[in-house]
C-alpha cells in the first residue's frame, strides 16, 4: 500500500516517478533537482572559499557566587550582513549573536552565523546576558528576514498580553506576520540546568525598540522565570534581555547554541543564530583519555582549538576544528530562500484553501510547510568551503545544524583516510568506533546530533578530496542507500566540504585512535518508571496531506498488548511529570512513515534499545510484535546522549535521570515539526507557586 506522502508526490508534483516495493512500503525516487530560490546550486562555485573556524566567544568579565568563580558573557543577537556565498556574489542579510561586550581590547567583537565558540570548563558556571538587539540603526524594530506563519500555535506578539503564545483565530487567511521579532536562546544538551535559564519556549522577549508598542514584549513564562533568576542569582533581567545561568554538569561534551521560539525556531535558526558550546576538562575530559601502549600514561589527542591565546598569538594552525553542516537555499540577490507557501510542499494544497479561508476553512496553515530541504549545503556559515589538511590526525566536531536533513557523512572519496568516533552529545563513547573498517566509512547525523571525530589523513595522497553526503534529499525513514531511498544530489547536497591535503609540517604527537582508553562512563540507577509516548502525524481533514506533527501517550503496556495513543498539544496540561531524583524509561512509539531526531531537554539519556512494532492507524494503536527481538544501540550511541533517532515502525527505548525540578521541553528536532505541535512541556517535581497554566483553545 503506497504511503500517503508518496502518493502525494506521485499525483500532486508530477516530477517524481520510479517507486519501489521495499520493507511494506514504497520509496519513491526523485528526478528532479531539489527546488529553491532564484540562485541555482549547479551556477554556484564549489571550494572557492577557506572554511572559518569560529574563534571563542570572549568573556565579558567574571563573577563570583558563593564559592565558585562564574564566567560572564554578554551576548547580543543582530543583524548584519555576511559573505556566506563565494566572493564574487552578493552579502546575504543574516542574524547572528556576537559579543556585545568583552574584558579583553583584543577580543574579536565578531558576528557570524554561525556565532562564536562558547568554552566552558566542567563544573564551573557560565552566566550569559542574553541580549535581543534586532534593531535598526533609529531604534525601530526589524522584522523577520523570512514569512512568519501567524496560524501556528506560536509566541504571537500581536496578540498581546492575552493572546500571547496561543494559537489565533482569523476571519481570513493571514499573509506573514512582520512585526518585531521575539528571541529566547537555549543552550541545547545543557545538563541539570534550571528552568528559568533553559530557553523555554513561552518565556521569549523582544528587542527594547522605540516602535514595539501594541505588542505583547515578554512571553507568558518570562515574568515567573526572571523573579526565579533574580531571587537565585542576583541577576537583572529588563526590557530585551534575559541573564541565564549554566552549571556545566555534563561530562566534557559538544553542545551548542540556538534560539527556541514558539513557532518560531525554524525561522529564527534559519536565520543564522547558533554556535558551538564546548564543556572541557572534569573527571571525563581529555585528561582522562589514556594511551592503551603507555600503561596509562595520558593520551595525546589532536588540538589546539580555537581559545582565548589567539587574541595574542594569531595565525595559529588548528588541529581541533567544530564544523556546523547546515542546508540552505538563496536568491540571485544573495537573500537567503524559505518557503513563503504551503504549496511549496504539495501541489495538492495550491492556492488553499486555508485557515481562515473566509468561505471554505481549512485545517492547512498558509506559509508552514511539513519539512523543508535547502538545495545548497552551508558549513560554518559559508556555502561549500575548503579546509586545508596535513597529512596526519586532525579532531573534528561534526553538528547536523539542518532544517529536516538526515545527513550521512560519507568519507569513501578520500583514498587511504581513516576515521573513528571517540564521542557523541554526552561526551566521550565507551570505545572509539572504527568508522572506515566496520561501518563503510559512512556515519548517520540526525537533526542537531553530533559527532566528535578523529579522521586521520596520514596515508592520504596530496590533492583535494570531498567530505560526501549520501542521506537522502528527502525525509528520512531509515534503511539502506539505493534501495529505501535514494542518496543526496551528488551535484549539490551530496557534497559537504574539500580536504586540500598538504604534507605534515611536522612529526604527528597524537596517539592513534586505536590506542585511545576512552574514561570510564557511570551507569545510571535503575528505572522506577516506564512511560509509553507516541509520534503522531495528523493529516488533514480536507487533503490528503499532513497538517501537523504531535506527540502523545500510549495507554497501558504495549509490550504484550495494543495501546492506544492519546494526541496532545502544546497548549494542553503537562503529561510527563517525574519526580525529583527519578530515573525513567521512555519509550517512544513511532506510528509516522519517518524518523524523527527526538530532544529531552535538562537531561542526557542511555539509549537502550529499538525493536520492531506493528501501528494500526485506523485504531490508533502500537504494540511490539511478538517474538521480535530488542536492538541493542549503534556503537557510536554508547554513552550518553541528549538526541536520539526514534525510526518509523520501532519503539526507541532511553533512561534518563531527572535533577532539577521545574518546567522542560521535549521535541522533535526536525524543527518544522516542533513548531507545529511536535514539542510538548514536561514538569520534574510539583507545580511550582505561581507558574503560568496552561491556556485553553479558543471555542470554536
Amino acid at each position: 500500500m503506497i504511503s500517503r506522502r508518496d502518493f502525494l508526490k506521485l499525483s500532486g508534483m508530477g516530477v517524481l516517478s520510479l517507486y519501489a516495493a521495499t520493507r511494506g512500503k514504497f520509496i519513491l525516487r526523485a528526478q528532479a533537482q531539489i527546488p529553491g530560490g532564484t540562485l541555482d546550486p549547479l551556477t554556484l562555485p564549489k571550494y572557492q572559499t577557506p572554511l572559518l573556524i569560529p574563534p571563542q566567544m570572549p568573556r565579558a568579565g567574571f563573577v563570583r557566587q558563593e564559592d565558585k568563580l562564574v564566567d560572564y558573557y554578554e551576548i547580543s543577537m543582530k543583524q548584519f550582513e555576511q559573505q556566506i556565498l563565494p566572493a564574487s556574489f552578493p552579502k546575504t542579510t543574516v542574524w547572528g549573536y556576537g559579543p556585545a561586550k568583552a574584558l579583553s581590547p583584543r577580543a574579536p567583537m565578531i558576528y557570524n552565523a554561525p556565532s562564536l565558540t562558547i568554552e566552558a570548563n566542567a563544573d564551573r558556571p557560565v552566566r550569559i546576558k542574553w541580549i535581543n538587539d534586532l534593531k535598526d540603526a533609529n531604534g525601530n524594530y526589524l522584522p523577520h528576514l523570512l514569512p512568519v506563519d501567524p496560524t501556528l500555535h506560536w509566541a504571537n506578539p500581536p496578540g498581546g498580553v492575552d493572546g500571547r503564545d496561543t494559537r489565533p483565530m482569523f476571519d481570513s487567511t493571514p499573509g506573514p506576520y512582520t512585526g518585531p521579532v521575539p528571541m529566547i536562546s537555549h543552550v541545547h544538551g545543557a545538563v541539570g540546568v534550571r528552568d528559568d535559564s533553559d530557553g523555554y519556549a513561552e518565556a521569549w522577549y523582544l528587542p527594547a525598540a522605540n516602535n514595539v508598542a501594541g505588542h505583547a514584549t515578554e512571553g507568558t513564562w518570562y515574568n515567573f522565570f526572571k523573579k526565579k533568576a533574580q531571587d537565585e542569582y542576583r541577576v537583572k533581567w529588563g526590557p530585551g534581555f534575559a541573564t541565564f545561568q549554566y552549571p556545566n554538569k555534563n561530562r566534557a561534551s559538544t553542545i551548542w547554541y540556538h534560539d527556541h521560539t514558539l513557532g518560531m525556531t525554524r525561522l529564527n535558526v534559519y536565520a543564522g543564530p547558533a554556535g558551538f558550546f564546548i564543556i572541557r576538562g572534569g573527571s571525563a575530559g581529555d585528561e582522562a583519555v589514556r594511551d592503551s601502549r603507555k600503561k596509562g600514561r595520558r593520551a595525546v589527542l589532536p588540538g589546539p582549538a580555537p581559545s582565548e591565546i589567539d587574541q595574542i598569538v594569531p595565525n595559529r594552525t588548528f588541529y581541533e576544528i567544530p564544523i556546523a553542516i547546515q542546508d540552505r537555499a538563496f536568491n540571485e540577490d544573495g537573500s537567503l530562500f524559505y518557503p513563503d507557501t504551503r504549496a511549496f510542499f504539495d501541489a495538492e494544497t495550491g492556492s488553499g484553501p486555508y485557515i481562515g479561508d473566509p468561505v471554505n476553512p481549512t485545517d492547512i496553515s498558509p506559509i508552514w510547510n511539513p519539512e523543508f530541504f535547502g538545495n545548497m549545503i552551508m558549513v560554518n556559515g559559508n556555502t561549500w568551503p575548503f579546509q586545508t589538511v596535513e597529512k596526519r590526525r586532525y579532531r573534528f566536531r561534526f553538528l547536523n545544524g539542518c532544517d529536516s536533513r538526515f545527513l550521512i557523512l560519507d568519507f569513501n572519496n578520500i583514498p587511504g583516510v581513516e576515521v573513528w568516533q571517540i564521542g557523541n552529545e554526552g561526551g566521550f563513547l565507551a570505545a572509539p568506533v572504527n568508522i572506515t573498517a566496520n561501518h563503510g566509512n559512512q556515519l548517520l547525523m540526525g537533526l542537531a546530533e553530533r559527532a566528535d571525530m578523529i579522521v586521520d589523513f596520514t596515508n592520504v595522497p596530496e590533492g583535494n578530496y570531498i567530505l560526501g553526503n549520501v542521506g537522502p534529499d528527502e525525509p528520512f525513514g531509515g534503511g539502506t542507500i539505493g534501495v529505501d531511498f535514494e542518496a543526496a544530489d551528488p551535484d549539490s547536497t551530496g557534497q559537504i566540504l574539500q580536504f586540500n591535503v598538504v604534507p605534515a609540517v611536522a612529526p604527528d604527537p597524537t596517539t592513534p585512535p586505536q590506542f585511545l582508553v576512552l574514561p570510564a562512563i557511570k551507569p545510571l540507577p535503575a528505572a522506577t518508571v516506564t512511560r509509553p509516548l507516541a509520534l503522531i502525524e495528523e493529516m488533514s481533514m480536507f487533503f490528503d496531506t499532513p497538517s501537523e506533527a504531535l506527540l502523545g501517550t500510549v495507554a497501558g503496556d504495549p509490550n504484550v498488548a495494543p495501546g492506544i495513543w492519546t494526541k496532545f498539544m502544546w497548549m494542553e496540561a503537562v503529561t510527563e511529570n517525574p519526580a525529583v531524583g527519578a530515573t525513567e524509561v521512555w519509550e517512544i512509539y513511532n506510528s509516522t512513515a519517518d524518523a524523527h531526531p527526538m530532544h529531552i531537554h535538562e537531561v542526557v539519556f542511555e539509549v537502550l534499545s529499538r525493536q520492531d512494532i506493528f501501528v494500526n492507524e485506523i485504531d490508533r494503536t502500537v504494540q511490539v510484535i511478538p517474538g521480535s527481538v530488542p536492538t541493542p544501540p549503534q556503537p557510536w550511541e554508547t554513552g550518553f546522549k541528549d538526541t536520539v533517532i526514534a525510526y518509523p515502525g520501532q519503539v526507541t527505548r532511553i533512561k534518563m535521570q531527572f535533577s532539577k525540578p521545574g518546567q522542560f521541553t521535549w521535541h522533535c528536532h526536525i524543527v518544522s515539526h516542533e513548531d507545529n505541535e511536535m514539542m510538548r512541556p514536561f514538569r520534574v517535581g510539583p507545580l511550582q507557586k505561581g507558574q503560568p497554566m496552561p491556556k485553553l483553545p479558543p471555542p470554536m
